[in-house]
């Protein structure tokens, strides 16, 4: 063993390896991204590593080859097991040959996702076992029992770091490479009595599973991963994740010692461990991140064992119902719960409220200008204009308005149709990112070619997955295993299933792109505009534009119409800010006065 600085995902990564992974799939998201970029970066070539289109395939392809005996490990964020559901719920049916890992990333805030759901909960319906790490230590060595067990029971498992987890730092002890499990698949058996998913078989796996889950309550009791420690007094403390660590701070700040009950296999429900916990305790809270999955565990038991214990949490008004818990607001629910005041310095009052600053696209973005194009083609016609998921969400803001709905990946394209159909009259636009377009606007574009749907598609072509750190995807030539390949051509997958007017042009060219918007949107049926224009991150920042002084007549309607952050007030007027400018040209095409021009006299 050696000491290494990690952060919580890049942890993640390294335990996965050391218990013998042959192949890490995922999709990229926001908090999970790191955990398959860290395998890649450590690959000495005998794992194989994908970002796949979106997370179905990456679970599908990773259940694939866990039927072949390897050690697979499928990567995504809470939203993203919603696409995975539907391969995993029979999965649990099917089971796997080798250990089989699905790590969930869950986002309590939520910080940067649009649901704070519970994979906690996923867990209980899916009914399959789910480990929940407190500290990146944990979450190294958690992983590794976390494979164990999936092999031994042929059931893929989740695992649910939170954010503070994934993104944490912290000096762990990691295994040399001497000790780490090297696994050999044994390849596929064919076999189509355990493969092939039939009634006969769900009915007898389901039995199966729910008789499993009870051996594996009393195993996890016994495991060492739900630790009931020893306190003083009748008050308990039951907690999960970062929430432990949370907690053993407050109960040090506030000198006070109580029994506590650790939970890191939430489902299934430690109960052994939980009879042991609750019959020395009077009263116990619960704290925990996002449902009371804990809390209604600790009830159930109490009913089932006849534990006359009263037992306190977000059900109860204890704990909030919702966001993300702090060392702050931990503490003084413990305080309030104990009954002691609680140290100044150990709840910190909440600061006075910042400035607001809301996310905007970056300086020189290509998706500013696609959007100002199509605002400035519209203008004055009834139009409507449904978002995606990526970068271009921030479309949405002032004074560019240009995103009216906004529901998860793909579903822009649908909502579109849906539109369309109740009003006739209105001009619909379905505006999706290129990596986006792959992983779920594919199939939404088909149904509305099938359903003669009238709309306009907008594929907002950056050659990148942007938002979650500039992954590759099939339209960017190459993959996480560093092969070039052909790259897939978002205009002939459009020709090829039917969409007949298909037309690229640089978002940049104000003029061409307002004048393909114009003839393109005027057409009937499913048409396609692809404004193609590299991430402003990814290109080398041209020269910054000036603005004349001499020229310009204060008229702000650069900065009014745009909104880019290259474009300040300084002095009561209109001024390019060096640092930010990318040289893009936009606000020189927008500008009536002729005002903003070369790099000559940039200041």
């Amino acid at each position: 063993m050696h000491k290494e600085f990690l952060m919580g995902n890049a942890a993640i990564a390294r335990g996965a390896m050391a218990a013998g992974l042959n192949v890490v799939s995922g999709y990229p998201g926001t908090p999970s991204t790191e955990v398959l970029e860290t395998a890649a970066k450590f690959n000495d070539g005998g794992l194989y590593v994908e970002w796949s289109v979106n997370e179905k395939a990456a679970l599908e392809l990773a259940a694939g080859a866990a039927y072949s005996g390897a050690r697979t490990m499928v990567t995504m964020k809470q939203v993203g097991l919603n696409v995975a559901s539907d391969p995993l719920m029979s999965l649990a049916y099917i089971g796997v040959k080798g250990g089989m890992v699905v790590l969930v990333a869950d986002d309590p805030g939520p910080i940067s996702s649009q649901t704070e759901q519970d994979t906690r909960t996923f867990a209980a319906y899916s009914k399959l076992p789910c480990f929940d790490p407190s500290s990146v230590q944990e979450a190294y060595d958690m992983i590794q029992k976390a494979f164990e067990l999936s092999e031994e029971y042929h059931t893929p498992v989740l695992f649910r770091p939170t954010t503070r987890v994934c993104h944490g730092y912290a000096s762990i002890d990691v295994k040399d490479e001497s000790e780490c499990k090297k696994n050999t698949p044994e390849g596929f058996v064919r076999d189509p009595s355990k493969w092939v998913i039939f009634p006969r078989l769900s009915f007898r796996a389901h039995a199966e599973i729910e008789k499993r889950n009870r051996a594996l309550s009393e195993l996890l009791s016994d495991s060492g991963l739900n630790p009931v420690e020893k306190g003083s007094g009748k008050k308990g403390i039951a907690a999960h994740g970062i929430n432990y660590t949370y907690v053993k701070e407050a109960l040090a700040a506030l000198g006070c010692d109580v029994p506590l009950f650790k939970v890191g296999t939430p489902f299934p429900f430690p109960e052994k461990a939980a009879v042991e916990f609750l019959q020395g305790c009077d009263e116990v809270l619960c704290i925990e991140e996002l449902d009371p999955v804990i809390e209604r565990g600790l009830t159930y038991v109490c009913g089932k064992f006849g534990i006359g214990t009263k037992v306190l949490g977000k059900l109860t008004g204890n704990i909030p119902e919702s966001g993300e818990n702090t060392i702050s607001s931990v503490t003084k629910a413990v305080a309030e719960f104990l009954g002691v005041k609680a140290p100044e310095k150990a709840v910190r009052e909440e600061p006075p409220a910042l400035p607001v600053r809301p996310p905007v696209l970056c300086a020189g973005c290509p998706h500013r200008a696609s959007f100002y194009a199509v605002k400035t083609a519209m203008k004055g016609k009834k139009s409507v204009f449904c978002g995606d998921i990526g970068c271009y969400t921030l479309g949405n803001a002032m004074p560019l308005d240009m995103v009216d709905t906004c529901l998860c990946m793909g579903a822009g394209v649908n909502i579109t149709q849906g539109i369309g159909k109740i009003e006739p009259d209105t001009a619909c636009f379905a505006f999706v990112g290129d990596s986006t377009f792959f992983a779920s606007a594919i199939t939404g574009v088909v149904n509305a070619v099938y359903n003669q749907a009238d709309m306009t598609l907008v594929v907002l072509d950056n050659s990148t997955t942007a938002m979650t750190g500039h992954q590759p995807h099939p339209g960017t030539g190459r993959t996480m295993m560093g092969q070039v390949v052909d790259k897939i051509s978002i205009e002939n997958v459009l020709r090829g299933i039917g969409v007949k007017t298909v037309e690229t042009v640089d978002p940049l060219d104000l003029k061409a792109a307002v004048d393909c918007v114009k003839r393109v949107s005027a057409e009937k049926g499913v048409k396609a505009i692809i404004f193609k224009s590299p991430c402003a991150v990814l290109i080398k920042s041209g020269k910054p534009k000036f603005i004349d002084p001499a020229k310009c007549k204060d008229c702000k309607r650069c900065i009014k119409e745009l909104g880019c952050p290259g474009i300040v007030i300084r002095d009561g007027r209109p001024a390019i800010e060096n640092a930010l400018c990318t040289g893009c040209g936009l606000c020189s095409r927008v500008c009536p006065f002729d005002a903003i021009g070369g790099d000559e006299n940039a200041d």
